[in-house]
């Protein structure tokens, strides 16, 4: 039977450092000069400190559950860094490297994850969205955020982050349906760290990238390595150019890998090789950067210590202040859902308040 093609795909990877920090190719403006890229070293390395502080706190009962970025660093951090001040974030649960960097404090974060929402209550970017614990829900609100801007005539975007198991419910489908529709300024930016809690990328999708799940909506999808900061950073700007010139939506996919365990609740050793996760320490973020610095001629010894001790002040100094703070009463809890609260409710909060008065 003779047949036309009617259209043809293709996605393309995008790399500048190997493994090992040598360099594949031209590097993009922004990284022309090696001494220009301290600053997402010195973000990924603050970030990991957070990271093992959390944890530490978690493990010894003053924190809830927590979400580890380990090996992940360059995907928050590089996309963060591609943003404008009036962008916005739409993050997941293990997006702490781009809030960090967008200037959500080391001390908001902990309060959020030690249970009290005054840590979504950002001192720094207003517009930027609390944590979504939630798999893929919060990809349709950043598309409502796109909306707004395109209905404002802004000349801004918004970066939803999301892990690579979102990309099996509706609601990522949903929403990259209207981006693509509505040409909305959003660029979704799946961190695929290859595992959804248990589930391994193998069996989750037969699709042969999950960037291409942006053809079905009309996008431009593309691959990027997640474990180079400079890639991620230069794919992320271009896509935000794009929807901030209003070109509409783009979906990235950058590979990386979860080197810690699903959240602090979960134990990876169930379910993979510690032969698989040590294959993947090779060619980890800060490490790759590092030796590219260093190749480089830009980053010495001294330079180290000094990068990890001022990351380790700062943290030990947030976590001073967090365990320091106060806690909310209880009837914070009932106090920020309703701006009346309904009867059934309001009765509620009265008994929570006498039992913590007796209880005092």
């Amino acid at each position: 039977m003779p047949t036309d093609r009617v259209a043809a795909f293709s996605i393309e990877l995008t790399r500048y450092l190997d493994a090992d920090g040598h360099v594949l190719g031209p590097m993009p403006d922004f990284a022309a000069n090696a001494a220009d890229l301290i600053p997402l070293y010195r973000a990924m390395v603050l970030t990991r400190a957070f990271d093992a502080k959390a944890v530490a706190l978690q493990r010894t009962g003053r924190l809830g559950t927590f979400a580890s970025s380990l090996g992940q660093e360059a995907v928050g951090v590089g996309a963060a860094s591609a943003m404008a001040t009036d962008d916005i974030l739409v993050p997941s649960f293990r997006d702490q490297g781009a809030q960090l960097w967008r200037g959500v404090t080391p001390v908001e974060l902990l309060l959020y994850w030690g249970g009290d929402e005054r840590g979504s209550d950002f001192a720094g970017p207003r517009g930027d969205f609390p944590i979504s614990v939630p798999v893929g829900s919060h990809v349709p609100h950043a598309a409502g955020a796109a909306l707004v801007m395109k209905l404002r005539h802004e000349a801004h975007a918004v970066l939803s982050i999301i892990g690579d198991g979102a990309t099996s419910k509706g609601d990522f489908y949903e929403a990259l349906n209207v981006a693509g529709v509505w040409r909305l300024p959003l660029v979704v930016l799946i961190s695929n760290n290859q595992w959804a809690i248990s589930v391994p990328r193998s069996a989750q999708s037969a699709a042969a990238t999950l960037a291409q799940k942006a053809i079905a909506a009309g996008l431009p999808g593309e691959q990027v390595d997640g474990n180079d900061v400079i890639a991620v950073r230069a794919c992320v700007a271009r896509a935000l150019a794009r929807a901030r010139s209003g070109d509409g939506a783009s979906l990235i996919e950058a590979l990386t890998y979860r080197l810690s365990d699903h959240t602090t609740s979960d134990d990876a050793r169930r379910y993979r090789d510690d032969a698989e996760v040590s294959a993947h320490w090779h060619g980890e973020p800060i490490a790759r950067l590092r030796q590219y610095l260093v190749s480089q001629g830009v980053w010495t010894r001294d330079d180290e210590e000094q990068v990890l001790a001022r990351a380790a002040a700062e943290i030990d100094r947030a976590a001073e202040a967090y365990l320091a703070t106060p806690p909310q009463p209880v009837s914070a809890m009932f106090d920020h859902l309703f701006a009346k609260l309904p009867a059934s409710l309001a009765a509620q909060r009265a008994r929570a308040v006498a039992e913590a008065a007796d209880d005092a």
